[in-house]
């Protein structure tokens, strides 16, 4: 049985732990109630430009115009890209793992053709260079406050390489933000641009100068809002994640501090209840 004053060690040690484990639980609370508000902040904006380039995508174009937009032309799938966004740190539970299995099941089980990474992030990048993966880029660094200058380099490896060939599809793998306890991993194509079920909404509208010069300046920059979207979901799930994570510590801390102090009570009465017996034994020697 340890003694009382190893067991003493330990509880100042859980206590510091559970002082740490507070004031990153405290940060992260902090950052999340930021990182929240940006995210539902941009959902709106996202999601209406999807449904106005789907609209535009789902007009007949000219035949002569058709071939002017590679993003949204379907062929055959021989080469698929996956960008894989992560945090750069750890401490948010099982969240990092959550992505890589996700990112991995596409890539083993789904793809079914051979798979190209774009890492955007550190947990992500490690893995895929662990497990031998072709990353052909990564972006690490980002931050909280990321913005579209920070994205853009991303979007433009994967539209170079659809532009090029090498790839027929891209596809981005991150957290989405549903609430404060759940982060769900999720899987979207990216390009070719598809036509979603709703699509049709915006059909009456006059698009000047056309439709055809309204769709080829908003193709690019769609890719651009997508990926940074995907980006603040993804850091708006890393900080909720940190932050039920450090609670759940400072909270089995301050258990395993009371189980401590039990014991070290325990261990306090068996020294006195020692010290009483041999005190006993030696007045009855002395007495004998």
């Amino acid at each position: 049985m340890a003694t009382a004053r190893e067991i003493q060690r330990r509880i100042r040690s859980v206590s510091n732990m559970s002082q740490v484990t507070r004031a990153m639980e405290m940060v992260s609370a902090a950052k999340m109630r930021k990182a929240q508000q940006r995210v539902l902040a941009s959902r709106p904006y996202s999601e209406r430009l999807e449904a106005v380039i789907a609209d535009l995508a789902s007009l007949n174009l000219d035949p002569e115009h058709a071939a002017a937009f590679p993003l949204l032309q379907q062929r055959e799938v021989k080469r698929s890209a996956l960008i894989v966004i992560t945090p750069d740190r750890g401490l948010n539970g099982a969240l990092n793992s959550n992505i890589v299995r996700r990112a991995s099941r596409y890539i083993l089980s789904e793809a079914n053709v051979p798979v190209e990474v774009i890492a955007a992030g550190k947990k992500g990048r490690d893995f895929m260079v662990r497990t031998q993966q072709d990353v052909v880029a990564a972006f690490v660094g980002l931050g909280d406050n990321v913005s579209l200058d920070d994205v853009r380099p991303i979007a433009d490896v994967a539209l170079t390489d659809f532009y090029a060939g090498k790839v027929d599809a891209v596809f981005v793998v991150f957290a989405e933000y549903v609430n404060t306890i759940t982060q769900r991993p999720e899987v979207r194509q990216l390009l070719p641009i598809t036509q979603p079920e709703e699509a049709g909404t915006y059909t009456d509208y006059i698009f000047e100068p056309s439709p055809e010069a309204v769709l080829r300046d908003l193709l690019p920059r769609y890719i651009e809002i997508q990926l940074y979207q995907a980006i603040l979901e993804s850091t708006a799930s890393e900080h909720s994640a940190r932050m039920v994570a450090m609670r759940n510590a400072s909270e089995n801390a301050k258990e395993l501090a009371g189980d401590l102090r039990l014991s070290l009570n325990k261990a306090r009465q068996a020294q006195i209840t020692r010290e009483v017996s041999e005190i006993a034994a030696g007045a009855n020697a002395a007495n004998a």
